[in-house]
């Protein structure tokens, strides 16, 4: 199996809604982001199925290693030999894979963040610089659609964050700020129970509410972000944008019935919205 294959196969094999939006990419910016997304996959990878919290971060300092090994020139994982030759055509640098390591290395040490300004900080990691270099593969002209690529970067990994609220309690992690249960009288011991009848109390109700509405904000402070010049280059991320709030919406007109279940929107519906967004262009 060649390099690309592999990412190839990695992409395809997550099911996630990042690959319906590749498919509309001319082959050389395809290649690119989708041997980026295939390095992201991989590093979380390491937190969400490796159970040895020491194997764990042994093998993100092993990844660690080969970034800094792939941009000296000797990369030696499929993934990175894959990227390596498009890295620099695209402006993605060592910095941007070590700041999503950091970010896995968050969820490898910290299962609760205190306030919002910290989930923000963790969310900047995973989603912001994963969205900065997206943005970078698509094409952009202006500096203005960094902000807009962070701040939809932050508006779906808010929308993940709802939608996993159930899986993240199986392995004892709760992503919602402490400060924020607190306010609406939800105890972290009852979210990690995932119980009825209060798994979908009044509290609960409103606190999922709360997240929605900050979500929502984020989409639309990122689309009025998007500088006109840039718009048809970034349509594969106004593609995610648009299955994401698909998504969200859908947890919403279920009342977010997120804790015994993950709410998912099928292939075929996330492939229509990616045709449709490329066709308007929004």
């Amino acid at each position: 199996m060649t390099p690309q294959q592999y990412v190839q196969d990695k992409a395809a094999r997550s099911g996630s809604s990042f690959y319906y939006a590749f498919l509309f990419l001319p082959p050389p910016r395809r290649a690119a982001i989708t041997a980026f997304y295939a390095f992201c996959r991989e590093v979380d990878d390491v937190v969400d199925e490796i159970t040895d919290p020491g194997v764990a971060a042994t093998k993100l300092k092993w990844w660690r290693t080969e970034v800094a090994q792939a941009f000296a020139g000797t990369p030696s994982h499929p993934v990175m030999r894959a990227l390596m030759p498009l890295a620099a055509d695209y402006g993605i640098a060592a910095a941007h894979l070590d700041a999503v390591i950091d970010g896995c290395q968050v969820d490898l040490e910290q299962t609760r963040f205190l306030d919002y300004p910290a989930l923000q900080r963790y969310c900047h990691l995973v989603a912001g610089v994963v969205g900065e270099v997206a943005a970078n593969i698509f094409g952009r002209t202006e500096a203005a659609t960094v902000q807009y690529a962070h701040r939809l970067g932050l508006a779906m990994q808010l929308t993940n964050i709802i939608r996993d609220i159930g899986d993240d309690a199986r392995r004892g992690r709760i992503y919602l700020p402490m400060s924020e249960l607190q306010r609406f009288g939800v105890k972290a011991n009852e979210l990690l129970r995932r119980e009825a009848p209060w798994g979908y109390s009044d509290r609960f109700s409103a606190l999922m509410q709360f997240q929605a509405e900050r979500a929502h904000a984020a989409y639309d402070a990122a689309l009025a972000l998007l500088p006109p010049a840039d718009r048809a280059a970034q349509r594969p991320g106004l593609m995610m944008a648009n299955i994401y709030r698909t998504l969200l919406r859908e947890i919403e007109s279920q009342r977010f019935q997120v804790l015994h279940q993950r709410t998912s929107l099928t292939p075929l519906r996330k492939l229509w919205i990616a045709t449709r967004t490329h066709l308007r262009g929004r």
